[in-house]
């Protein structure tokens, strides 16, 4: 960025998890070109209130309200605002003084709050891939029409739009999204019978929360961001294609009509692809670790295993039927998770159970907003009814 040009504003959607804490990392070795306008949490409110007394934000919100205390009280003698409750989060990022709002929240909760910031004209990196899982198109002509700009943050999807720079005249033959397999890459349906959560939360290259690692494990997280991958760039389903790469090194490709592929390569570390979306169309100089061949004498690639990991699957079919079948996909799985990190049901039976409220919850074609609220809440109640009676 040059030097003459004002600091960057922003807002960080979900400051306290792994997306949010490795931001302010950037910010801080960044002090002269970002500013915090905004924090916010779920629950963790002794790390919030330390980021707001270290980057003196405008505004915190911490959604749970039964925290708002604690964290009023910590604050009380900073000059920040304090706020609580989800529909405040999509209050404040309306801001006049916020350029940019970094959408780190998980899961569907960020929707609202990302509408809420385009509306204002807000430019988005976006880091919660479930607002275009569920609805993709309201976001991307919402996005349209404001003149506002959608900044990957996911490290696929950021080496997509990395390696599309300078390519607007040339059309997309397919993209190649990169996964690393998670922790139970080349295992057989039968010997992840017994799989629990504490296997699934070890992640071979990567360091994220709870329900990204699981997703992860699942493929689940694949099936998002190539549904996510369909919105960002305009693509169909035939277009999008999954190879496994157990290296993590290669982010992801891109193959043009005159059979060339561009590739972004580097070692597995977030804060590269988050620094890019904030700066773009900058590179900042930055002290992450360098990638070096000869460290990685052998980069390997292999089939995703659909039979095993059907979650994969159960994307691509809910892109391709369209409607609000990918916000079903997303609720479904949303609550089988959160039952497989409290023992409720099995590793295999995710997949089991979000396939059957595919069949169950109603198909919209063209859903509104309103629509897809309330396959959300239809979605929740059929998907916890199943895990009762599984």
């Amino acid at each position: 960025m040059k030097a003459e040009q004002k600091k960057l504003h922003i807002a960080i959607l979900g400051s306290t998890g792994s997306i949010g804490t490795q931001a302010l990392d950037v910010v801080s070795h960044n002090r002269d070109l970002f500013e915090i306008e905004v924090l916010t949490a779920q629950n963790n409110a002794d790390l919030l209130i330390s980021q707001a007394i270290e980057f003196q934000p405008n505004a915190v919100v911490i959604a749970n309200e039964l925290l708002y205390e604690k964290v009023s009280t910590a604050l009380a003698n900073q000059p920040i605002k304090v706020y609580t409750g989800n529909e405040a989060i999509a209050d404040v990022v309306q801001m006049e003084s916020i350029h940019t709002v970094l959408t780190a929240m998980v899961g569907y909760s960020g929707l609202l709050p990302t509408i809420k910031a385009i509306e204002a004209g807000k430019n988005i990196a976006l880091a919660n891939k479930e607002t275009l899982v569920v609805a993709g198109d309201i976001i991307t002509a919402l996005a349209k029409e404001k003149g506002v700009s959608l900044y990957p943050v996911d490290s696929e999807h950021s080496a997509i739009f990395q390696c599309l720079v300078g390519e607007s005249q040339n059309p997309i033959e397919k993209i190649i999204l990169t996964a690393s397999g998670g922790p139970f890459r080349g295992k057989k349906r039968e010997e992840l019978l017994q799989a629990t959560a504490k296997q699934a939360l070890k992640h071979p290259n990567w360091d994220m929360g709870a329900k990204i690692t699981i997703d992860s494990a699942s493929l689940m997280n694949k099936g998002f961001e190539v549904i996510e991958a369909k919105w960002l760039f305009g693509l169909e389903a035939s277009q999008i294609e999954v190879v496994v790469h157990p290296q993590s090194i290669i982010h992801s490709l891109v193959q043009f009509q005159d059979s060339s592929i561009k590739a972004q390569l580097g070692l597995p570390d977030m804060r590269l692809p988050i620094q890019y979306a904030l700066t773009y169309p900058y590179r900042l100089p930055a002290e992450f670790p360098r990638f070096n061949f000869l460290n990685y004498p052998q980069l390997t690639f292999e089939q995703p295993d659909l039979e095993t990991f059907n979650n994969l699957n159960l994307a691509y079919k809910a892109m391709e039927k369209g409607g609000n079948a990918a916000c079903v996909l997303n609720a479904a799985n949303e609550i089988v998770v959160a039952a497989f990190l409290k023992d409720e049901i099995g590793f295999l039976q995710m997949s089991d159970i979000i396939a059957t409220s595919l069949e169950k919850v109603a198909y919209i074609s063209k859903p509104s907003l309103q629509d897809y609220i309330e396959t959300d809440k239809e979605a929740r109640r059929t998907t916890h009814e199943l895990i009762i009676n599984n």
